[in-house]
């Protein structure tokens, strides 16, 4: 007597909403994306062989499942194992399922460098150059990366900026909470910041760093704030910049994004933009609709 197998459950009687598959390279910041779905609710797997996500979601769309966002990591820490993906990627996509596939990349030297702060041995070459095992995860994941719905190069992004681009483009709006707000100052000579959506040059304001007892001093110290506003340029300036940013920060909230990036540029880094960076970043806090965060790149560096 011939038996009836048992119809794979459909997406329609599934609870679940989202399922995010993230891979990429190795050092190309998966654990921080897998962070950034954690903090949203998501049901979260890391290092997951492919075979794997397929028993995932038989489990995720059977009768009862009560998941409904998840995001899984794939990646070549599965060594043989991690071939398959891309016929489970294609699967995902011909049942309709709701599923996307996030690729994080990055450029050779970013990750050789990544690789040589944390002293970890690259799992495609753990005897040999990390140089070799990079090459050989490029050719595999290619397949993989033209299959991403997202693909996001973290060469030269910090791992907080890495977290909100993650967050402003996968995210639905309700889970991202408020908008969350960066201020930060930068020197040219250093090279401007690559994720600032907003830059404004302030090298216009009197420098104070050709004056001697100011030069070793910074923007968060009161003389050189002094000296910066001593010809009412400043005060001008803030004239003109506040009520500009009063209306672009409900325009880009109410485009649905989750990080604006203000970036405030003077020659070194040091004196001008330190100043008027804590000044824009403390007016804007006394909102309750934003979340935000004051960084000086180049305050450090020798002046």
């Amino acid at each position: 007597m011939a038996v009836e197998s048992t119809p794979a459950p459909s997406s329609t009687d599934s609870r679940l909403e989202d399922l995010v598959v993230i891979s990429g390279f190795s050092g190309a910041g998966k654990s921080t994306a897998m962070a950034v779905f954690e903090d949203a609710g998501y049901f979260c797997v890391d290092n997951l062989p492919p075979e794997m996500i397929r028993n995932l979601v038989e489990l995720f769309t059977h009768e009862g499942s009560k998941v409904e966002r998840a995001a899984v990591v794939s990646d070549v820490r599965g060594g043989e194992f991690f071939t398959p993906l891309e016929g489970v990627i294609d699967e995902l996509h011909a049942r309709e399922l709701p599923a996307r596939v996030l690729f994080l990349d990055a450029d050779d030297v970013a990750l050789m460098d990544r690789y040589k702060e944390t002293r970890r041995r690259h799992p495609l070459a753990p005897e040999g150059s990390i140089a070799s095992g990079i090459a050989a995860e490029r050719a595999m994941l290619g397949p993989i990366k033209d299959r991403a719905d997202f693909v996001i190069d973290s060469t030269g992004l910090k791992a907080s900026h890495l977290r909100r681009r993650i967050a402003d483009e996968l995210l639905p709006r309700n889970r991202r909470g408020r908008l969350a707000l960066t201020f930060q100052s930068f020197g040219f000579k250093h090279g401007p910041p690559r994720d600032a959506d907003l830059v404004f040059d302030v090298r216009f304001l009197p420098n104070p760093h050709y004056v001697p007892d100011l030069k070793p001093k910074t923007g968060l110290d009161p003389e050189v704030v002094a000296y910066v506003g001593r010809e009412g340029k400043l005060a001008e300036f803030y004239a003109l910049l506040e009520p500009l940013l009063d209306f672009l920060i409900p325009q880009y909230e109410e485009e649905g994004k989750a990080h604006l990036s203000i970036a405030i540029g003077c020659t070194g880094g040091r004196h001008r933009s330190v100043a008027i960076t804590e000044h824009l970043g403390h007016r804007i806090t006394q909102r309750d609709d934003v979340v935000v965060e004051i960084e000086h790149r180049d305050i450090g560096r020798r002046p």
